[in-house]
C-alpha cells in the first residue's frame, strides 16, 4: 500500500503532520477524521514536489453556478456537505472539484463552512468568506448564497463588458502595427533598390519614410522586443505600493477612459459594500474587503481613509466627501442611506445606476474609437504607400516630356 504524508489539526486547534499507510487517499482522510484530525493536505509520499500539470483556473462565471446550485439545494433542506458532494459531482473545472473535495472533507472533520473555504483564498476571498461566516452565524445562509450568486454574476458581466470593449481596438491596433511594421521591413526597401537604380530625385515624405524604413531593417529585434521590455518594466513598476498608485491615478486623468473607469470602480464599490451590509458584515470590515477588492490603488486609498474616520467615530458621509474621489449625488445617498437605516439598499441602487452609466460609457467610446482606429489605420498605411509612389510620378512626368 502507498505511504501518505498529511498535514492537519486536532479539535483543539493543535497542528500535527505524520506519514501512514492507507489504501487510498480518501481512506487515510477518513481515518483521520474519526480521529478527530482535520487533514487540510494529504500526499502521497514520492509526489510531493510533482509540478500540477493542466491547472485551470475557477473562473467568476464557474462561482456565480456554484453559489446558484448550492442556494437552491440549502433551500431545499439538504445537508451542507451532501450539497458539496452534489455539486462537486457535476463540475466540470477538475480545479474547482479538487477545491470542493477539500472543503467537503474539512466540513466533516467539524470546520464551519466559512473557514473551510478561508483555506483556499485564491478561490474564495474575503468578500464570500465573510458573507459566508455571517450567513451561518445568522441562520440564514440561504439567503447569503443567492446574495453571492447575484454580486458574482454582476460582477462578471461588468468585467466581460470591459473585456469586450478593449478586445477590438487591441485587436485593430496590434494589426495595423503589424502591418506598419511589415511594409516598413520588407516592402519599401524593394522601392529603395529601384529609386537608387534609377537616380529618382525623392520627395520628403518619401525620404522619411525610406529613413524609417532602414531603421527598422537595422534594429528591428529592438523593435519587437520592446513590447516585451514594456510588460515586463511595466509589471515591475505595479509590484510597488507606490508604483501602482502612480500608474492607478494616472490611469484616472486619461480622457475618456478614466471617468470610465471610475464608473466602474464606483459600481463595484456600490455592490460589494451594499452585499456585505445586508448579509450582517460590520461596515468596518465591509470597507475594508471593499477597498482592497476595488481594483485600483487611489480608490483602495481613499476607503481605508472612509474607514479610518468611521472607526474615529464619524459618520461615513463626511469622509467619503474628503477623498473627492466620489460624486457629490454618491456621498449625498450614502449619507441619506445612513441617516435613515437604508444604506445597503442605497448602495444597491447606487450600485445599478453606475452599473448602467458604466456600459452606456463603454458603448460610447467603443461607437468614437472604432472610426477614429480606421482613419488612422488608412493615414499610415495609405500615406506610406503613397510616399513609395510619389518618385513614380515624377520619373513618368519626366519620360513624357
Amino acid at each position: 500500500m502507498p505511504v501518505y504524508t498529511f498535514q492537519g489539526t486536532t479539535q483543539s486547534g493543535q497542528k500535527i503532520t505524520g506519514e501512514r499507510t492507507a489504501p487510498s487517499k480518501q481512506a487515510l482522510q477518513l481515518a483521520l477524521r474519526r480521529e478527530r484530525i482535520v487533514a487540510t493536505r494529504v500526499q502521497e509520499k514520492g509526489k510531493e514536489f510533482s509540478l500540477p500539470m493542466g491547472t485551470k483556473r475557477v473562473s467568476g462565471k464557474d462561482l456565480a453556478i456554484f453559489f446558484r446550485q448550492f442556494s437552491v439545494m440549502i433551500d431545499a433542506g439538504l445537508p451542507l456537505v451532501q450539497c458539496l458532494e452534489l455539486i462537486s459531482a457535476n463540475q466540470e473545472n477538475p480545479t474547482f472539484v479538487r477545491v470542493l473535495g477539500s472543503i467537503r472533507s474539512t466540513v466533516e472533520g467539524g470546520s464551519t463552512l466559512a473557514a473551510a473555504m478561508r483555506q483556499h483564498p485564491k478561490v474564495f476571498d474575503d468578500l464570500i468568506t465573510n458573507m459566508i461566516e455571517a450567513g451561518e452565524a445568522g441562520g440564514i445562509l440561504d439567503t447569503i448564497l443567492q446574495r453571492l450568486s447575484t454580486h458574482v454574476e454582476k460582477a462578471v458581466k461588468l468585467k466581460a463588458a470591459v473585456k469586450g470593449a478593449l478586445v477590438y481596438p487591441v485587436t485593430v491596433i496590434s494589426f495595423a502595427g503589424l502591418v506598419v511594421f511589415f511594409l516598413l521591413w520588407k516592402i519599401v526597401p524593394i522601392f529603395t533598390n529601384l529609386f537608387a537604380s534609377l537616380n529618382a530625385q525623392l520627395p520628403l515624405p518619401t525620404r522619411i519614410v525610406i529613413g524609417l524604413s532602414s531603421f527598422v531593417g537595422q534594429f528591428w529585434y529592438v523593435l519587437l522586443g520592446m513590447p516585451i521590455l514594456l510588460v515586463f518594466v511595466m509589471k515591475q513598476v505595479v509590484a510597488t505600493p507606490n508604483g501602482r498608485y502612480q500608474v492607478d491615478k494616472m490611469v484616472l486623468k486619461i480622457p475618456q477612459i478614466g471617468p470610465l473607469l471610475r464608473k466602474i470602480a464606483i459600481a463595484r464599490f456600490s455592490r460589494t459594500l451594499g452585499t456585505l451590509i445586508s448579509s450582517g458584515v460590520p461596515i468596518l470590515d465591509g470597507l475594508a474587503i471593499t477597498a482592497k477588492t476595488s481594483g485600483n490603488a487611489v480608490i483602495e486609498q481613499a476607503l481605508m481613509r472612509v474607514r479610518t474616520g468611521v472607526e474615529s467615530g464619524r459618520t461615513i458621509l463626511d469622509p467619503l466627501r474628503e477623498t473627492e474621489i466620489f460624486p457629490n449625488m454618491v456621498v449625498q445617498m450614502v449619507g441619506a442611506g445612513e441617516q435613515t437605516g437604508s444604506m445597503d439598499a442605497m448602495l444597491q441602487k447606487i450600485g445599478d445606476f453606475y452599473e448602467e452609466e458604466a456600459d452606456n460609457g463603454i458603448k460610447n467610446l467603443m461607437a468614437m474609437m472604432e472610426p477614429m482606429m480606421i482613419v488612422l489605420l488608412g493615414i499610415t498605411v495609405g500615406g506610406i504607400i503613397i510616399s513609395m509612389y510619389m518618385p513614380m510620378f515624377g520619373l513618368l512626368a519626366q519620360l513624357n516630356k
